[in-house]
């Protein structure tokens, strides 16, 4: 799909989002998309899906040509959608209406959805807020202050009371001074260095720092910095730090390492370049920024991720409620919307108008201290090397999307769907220790170093045993050093990336101390250098995030009570496929 210019633009959101608009509840103030359910109540689901289209909707309406006195001139179809949206805030805040989106509690998924509607009234209020009857204003400020009145998770939750009192300072309704500069200050105390934060109170470094914190900080900065000039600079200044290193999660063709949480959010990876081109920033020449957006976008669209209503489901690379987190329900995956924050852009910015770029050439190494991550760039793919260091607390599948050695933008990463058969553990990228027919990964990390040409990680995958593990990327792959202290004698399972074998010319070879994965498209070799067995797993189906159906090649070492060595090579080569 040709990417270039704003219409362009607006023709994919368009796509993706008119499919919801016969699924939208009588008030509008909800959308029924689906029958599977997320850890809240159904009003809040309701909410959640009303909302996440607004990080699409708003950017239309701000970049609509301005005309005097008449205000924002919107054509036909943008108009419908204002109409919706207006009809969705009406009924959804008013107490008395069967549509009302319900009373608000701590911790409620309500306030992470008043964020969307905030972004609105700070971008887009001839829209939003002006057309509003003055009951109807009053609804939306008390609805919307509800924040301030109940606890927040300590994570990027407290940026949406931000944008929730920045709003409603920005139209001279009711806010809370005191919360608002309470949130800011607590913000702060997550910053670590060369523009990364950790995501609260979890400690986690994942794309919840891109879309979420240094998005809503870039919001922050270009709405308040008349009022906040001095923290405004600051929160540009580390994005702009952040860029330089979160670039390198990408790989040259657009697609993006799969790590962390909230993966089913899928193409709002790339949503912080567009929130820097939005507010005016360029830590990249603005070519190469709307050259990664692109492709990002054009490399998503290859994939099966709408269902056979264009509707966007819950998974990755396709639907898949493996990978699922306790918080996704049926809207949750237009959060991606935010990517298309550019489209509030008017027609002549120079971003429509400029060369889609490559990115610089990044091959080679790249450390990441603060974001807990060594990068290494193939050329044509992407790895991060992790140390294994995650909360304990969380949503779903933390091992598999924190635990393992390596994550990697073609390969992907498969999804653990019980731990009781290696099949269905699916553990590559991971040494996977079989005690009692149980497997175990590395899920406690005891401590861990980002070295200079690698990553050093010291863990516990069970009582009884410690592993330090190091990892040292090359041009070819990568090599573990594993040194075990066991006072257990079992095996365990030094496992490299997932190949697909649903491909034409799918091969495996097995040999003593040697297995390989190979189709079209890509090949993974596993090797040791002391005593071991080469083996396939044979991956539950719809266990991997890219690929529906895989294969792990991995050498099965035994392993001794006592002291032992081991190192094994991995080899990976991929060449995306022409879609």
């Amino acid at each position: 799909m040709k990417l270039e210019s704003r219409e362009d633009f607006v023709a994919l959101m368009e796509d993706i989002l008119q499919p919801l608009r016969p699924l939208y509840t009588p008030g509008r103030a909800g959308i029924v998309i689906g029958d599977t359910a997320a850890h809240y109540d159904q009003k809040a689901v309701l909410m959640e899906a009303f909302s996440r289209p607004l990080w699409a909707l708003v950017p239309l309406f701000a970049g609509a040509p301005n005309t005097a006195g008449k205000g924002k001139v919107l054509d036909r179809s943008a108009q419908e959608w204002a109409q919706i949206v207006r009809s969705g805030l009406i009924h959804g805040t008013d107490p008395e209406h069967e549509e009302y989106w319900g009373d608000c509690k701590p911790f409620d998924q309500r306030f992470v959805e008043m964020a969307a509607i905030s972004y609105g009234i700070l971008y887009a209020p001839e829209v939003i807020w002006e057309p509003l009857s003055d009951e109807e204003k009053q609804h939306l400020v008390t609805y919307l202050n509800h924040i301030n009145e109940y606890e927040l998770p300590v994570c990027n939750w407290l940026m949406f009371a931000v944008l929730v009192n920045i709003a409603l300072r920005s139209v001279g309704a009711e806010y809370r001074p005191d919360m608002l500069e309470r949130y800011l200050n607590d913000c702060e105390t997550f910053y670590l260095g060369d523009g990364w934060y950790q995501d609260g109170d979890s400690g986690q470094k994942d794309y919840y720092v891109s879309f979420a914190l240094h998005f809503y900080n870039m919001i922050y900065a270009d709405r308040c910095k008349e009022q906040d000039p001095e923290r405004a600079n600051l929160l540009q200044e580390r994005a702009c730090e952040f860029a330089k290193q979160f670039v390198t999660w990408f790989d040259e063709d657009g697609a993006a390492i799969p790590y962390g949480r909230s993966l089913t959010y899928r193409f709002s990876q790339v949503a912080f370049f567009s929130a820097c081109v939005l507010t005016g920033l360029e830590p990249l020449p603005l070519p190469v920024m709307k050259g990664l957006i692109v492709r990002h976008l054009q490399d998503w669209l290859t994939y099966p991720i709408f269902d056979r209503d264009h509707v966007l489901t819950i998974g990755f690379g396709y639907p898949n409620l493996v990978m699922a987190e306790r918080y996704n329900a049926p809207g949750s995956p237009y959060w991606a919307m935010k990517t298309f924050a550019i489209l509030a852009l008017p027609a002549e910015h120079p971003f429509w108008k400029a060369e889609a770029a490559p990115l610089p050439d990044l091959r080679g190494r790249h450390a990441l201290p603060y974001a807990d991550m060594y990068v290494y760039h193939y050329g044509n793919h992407t790895t991060g090397f992790v140390p294994g260091k995650y909360s304990p607390k969380g949503h779903g599948q933390l091992p598999a999307k924190y635990g393992k050695f390596a994550y990697d933008s073609g390969f992907g990463v498969s999804m653990a769907k019980s731990c009781y058969e290696l099949h269905e553990n699916c553990p590559d990228c991971m040494l996977a220790f079989v005690i009692n027919d149980y497997t175990y990964v590395r899920r406690i990390c005891e401590a861990y170093r980002i070295l200079e040409n690698g990553v050093y990680s010291r863990w516990s995958p069970y009582p009884g045993i410690t592993v330090e593990t190091t990892v040292i990327p090359n041009e070819n792959g990568h090599v573990r050093t594993h040194r075990i202290h066991s006072e257990i004698a079992c095996v365990a399972y030094d496992c490299g990336f997932a190949v697909s074998r649903d491909e034409e010319r799918y091969q495996t070879d097995v040999k003593e101390g040697r297995a390989v994965a190979m189709n079209t498209f890509s090949c993974c070799e596993v090797s040791g250098n002391t005593t071991c067995r080469g083996e396939i797993i044979n991956a539950d189906p719809n266990t991997n995030l890219w690929q529906n159906k895989t294969v792990i090649p991995a050498v099965k070492y035994e392993i001794i009570v006592g002291e032992s060595e081991l190192t094994t090579s991995v080899a990976a080569s991929f060449q995306r496929k022409k879609k």
